[in-house]
Formats: structure tokens, sequence, C-alpha cells
């Protein structure tokens, strides 16, 4: 991988780590409603890539279904789970999602489910229950069961996502903008009375909060990793991506304090392990260790 791709690369992942501090922020000390703050977001998605809504790919109920499952489905209820718990647990009971979309593939897709595989969604799911298990009770922490929820959808969404052809990823991103943001203000309306008010009395904070996750984040940050698909095998592309749950778990430690313990440690390295058996084949392990040896070329 040349050097330029792999500094854009680690430039997204910090970028992603970084909402989940933000995103931190906005929902917990800022006291936001989580849904209103999906919402906002996704207008701003939605107005910012307007232009690539047309045409619309088929069947459009598709379309609409992967797009709230992937978008409104997913970050609504990360946030959720964001509002009380810490961005590191977030960061690493989020990577269920990725034996969640395999163990998908195989019942809906018919997709080979190897003993390796098998090996790793086991590696996986130890470390995220690790993770959520509360120390001090005989309890999973209720929030991060929110955040399983949002891997769940964001990997049904990924998974129907497969049985489409020729969706670009802005117009992907134009139809999850313009999909969530209709149900999501509605709920927020329904379920979070006076969210608007709260929003416009946080002010500018609140502002810049939602325009960095709705532009840098999901515009600029996504639209940087699609290409870096089309670049390279996404085999290669998606283990690297675990970048982004190590800088939440140092971010979350620097900034907002969130404690790492033996347990916390146990859990990511375990949850991590399992997500790279998952996602690489035997013989990829050679090729990604020599394409990051050769970044400089």
């Amino acid at each position: 991988m040349a050097l330029r791709d792999f500094a854009l690369l680690v430039m997204v992942c910090l970028v992603w780590a970084a909402n989940n501090i933000v995103s931190k922020f906005v929902v917990s000390y800022m006291d936001i409603p989580p849904l209103f703050y999906a919402a906002v977001r996704f207008a701003i998605v939605a107005v910012a890539v307007f232009p690539w809504l047309r045409p619309a790919p088929r069947p459009i109920w598709r379309l609409l279904v992967v797009a709230l499952l992937m978008g409104g489905g997913n970050f609504a209820l990360m946030f959720v789970g964001l509002r009380t718990s810490t961005p590191s647990s977030v960061a690493v009971v989020s990577q269920v999602m990725v034996p969640m979309t395999t163990f998908l593939s195989f019942m809906l897709l018919g997709e080979r489910l190897t003993r390796r595989r098998l090996f790793g969604i086991g590696l996986t799911l130890l470390g995220a229950l690790t993770v959520m298990w509360d120390p001090h009770g005989f309890r999973i922490a209720p929030g991060l069961l929110f955040v399983v929820g949002a891997a769940f959808m964001g990997s049904l969404g990924a998974v129907m996502l497969k049985q489409m052809d020729g969706l670009k990823p802005l117009q992907m991103q134009a139809w999850v903008g313009l999909s969530s943001f209709l149900p999501l203000i509605a709920l927020s309306a329904w379920l979070e009375p006076g969210a608007a008010a709260v929003a416009v009395a946080s002010g500018w904070p609140f502002v810049a909060a939602v325009l960095f996750s709705g532009l840098i984040v999901s515009v600029v940050g996504h639209t940087l990793y699609y290409g870096l698909i089309q670049r390279y095998e996404a085999n290669l592309i998606s283990p690297l991506t675990l970048m982004t749950p190590l800088a939440t778990i140092g971010l979350g430690v620097l900034i907002t304090h969130d404690p790492f313990d033996a347990r916390m440690a146990f859990g990511a390295s375990v949850a991590i392990a399992g997500v790279l058996i998952i996602a690489l084949r035997p013989n990829q392990i050679m090729l990604l260790l020599l394409a990051l040896r050769n970044r400089d070329k």
C-alpha cells in the first residue's frame, strides 16, 4: 500500500474515532437527545449529497430498508448507547458487527461459514461480553445492549446491500440521509419533546459537532474509505480499520477519562483478535504484513 493511501486510511480512522468522542460529549455532557442528534446529522448528510439521489436504484423498497438500517437504525441506537456508556466500551462492543455480518451472510446469502470463522466469531463475542459485563453485579451494562442492537441493524443492512448492484457511495449516502432523517425526527418529536430547544440553547458547540459528524465523518470520511476499497482488496482495508477502536480507546482514556483496566484490556484484545481471524484468510496475513512493510513505496 502506498504511503499516501495508508496515511489517508489512518486519517479516516482517526476521524471516525474522534467522532465517537464528539458524539459522547453531545449526548452526555451537552445532554442533546440522541434521536434528535442523529436526525440533524442525517439532515446535513442529505442536503450535502442531495444531487446524487437520482436516478434511484431499483428495487426502491430494498434501497429504503438498507438505507434506514445502516443509517438511522444503526446510528440512533449507537447514540442512545453512548449516552450511558464510555466511548471505549462502545468501540469494542460494536465490533460484534463483523461476526453478525458473517453469520447473516451465511443465513441469508449462503456464504461459507468455516471453523476458523466460527472460532473468530466466538472470540469476538467473548471479548464483547467481557467488556459488557458489569463487574459490580450479575448484569450486562444496559447502554451497551443498544450498541449490540445498532451492530445488528448495520449488519443486516450490509448483507442486504450485497444484493444490490450499481449503487455508488455518494448515492448511498444521499438515500441514507433522506430515509433516516424523516423517521428519526418524527420519533424525536414523540419521544424527546423539547429536543430542539435544548439544541438551540447549546449554541455553536452543538452546531460544530453535528457539522463535523455529518460532513467530515460521513461525507468526507466514508467517501475516502470507499475510494480506498476500490483501489485495494477489502480484506486488506477492513482489518486496518481496527485502528478506529484502538484510537477510540486511546482518545477515551485521554479525553473522557474512560477506565482502562485488565478486564477492558482483555476484552478489547480478544474481540479485535476475533475480528482479524474472521476478516483475514491465512494467506492474507502475510500480504497484510507486506503491505504495511512496503507502505512507503
